[in-house]
């Protein structure tokens, strides 16, 4: 039975659950291949994460996060399953790496959203989207650079994910910056907790617009009703999707074994 743990918590929707579950078994069998002992399953829960006991620590000795045994069992903290060094696998998001959490982890690659509006190759961006009625569709530049529509949006109520995601929240700051603009364009903003909770927001009246990176909108187009309420209006330049990761711990020729793996299911 194999140690580690793995997780791909970013798009794990409740209805998505037997997707996700297909996506490990493909690449848990292609890690098992090189010779990876994967684990089995992947973690959906603080309760399924090893104890750390005393708590997660740095290379340094420096107490990082608690011991997850001391979490709701039946929660998810990703920070502190991201932290864990038992880690062989998981998804990110560049926002959390670019604020502290590269120096904890290694990056293994990056996924392909070739299949989405709005993504190319290991390239994402996220759909401005507001409730329908209220201004033009736009479809994916083809350009990748962003799309936005400043006169549309000047005074609305703006809701994100939260603060440390760069789907939701950081690339649109980036993108408003480069137009001379900020985030101070929106009367008001507020954090909705998720994506899926950003297009309801948006779809009932409590916020005016949000940004849902592309494989989340595709994920909400099937399974959120709100999603029929709401359209896109504009779209953030295109950046690098979520990373794959691992510990920092995790040798060099276990992530060499990960990257063929990865390759030869692209």
């Amino acid at each position: 039975m194999s140690e580690s743990i793995a997780a791909l918590p970013m798009y794990d929707w409740p209805e998505a659950r037997g997707e996700v579950d297909a996506q490990w078994v493909l690449l848990r069998d292609a890690f098992r291949q090189k010779g990876i002992d994967a684990p089995q399953t992947i973690v959906r829960r603080n309760g399924d994460l090893p104890p750390v006991p005393g708590g997660i620590r740095d290379g340094q000795g420096a107490l990082i996060a608690p011991d997850p045994a001391t979490l709701p069992p039946d929660e998810l903290d990703y920070h502190k399953l991201w932290l864990h060094p038992a880690l062989l696998f998981a998804q990110t998001c560049w926002g959390p790496m670019e604020l502290g959490l590269s120096s904890h982890v290694q990056v293994v690659g990056q996924p392909s959203y070739d299949t989405y509006e709005g993504g190319q190759g290991e390239l994402y961006s996220s759909a401005l989207v507001m409730r329908a009625g209220e201004g033009p569709e736009a479809r994916s530049p083809a350009d990748g650079k962003a799309l936005l529509p400043l006169d549309l949006i000047r005074g609305k109520r703006f809701t994100f994910n939260s603060l440390d995601s760069m789907s939701g929240i950081i690339a649109l700051t980036r993108d408003l910056q480069a137009a001379g603009e900020s985030l101070d364009i929106f009367s008001s903003r507020s954090e909705s907790g998720g994506h899926r909770g950003s297009i309801v927001t948006v779809a009932e009246g409590r916020a005016d617009i949000a940004a849902i990176d592309c494989e989340s909108w595709a994920l909400a187009q099937r399974f959120e009703p709100a999603a029929r309420k709401v359209v896109i209006v504009g779209w953030t330049a295109r950046r690098k999707g979520l990373p794959f990761i691992t510990a920092r711990t995790t040798p060099e020729k276990t992530i060499k074994a990960m990257r063929d793996a990865l390759a030869g299911l692209a």
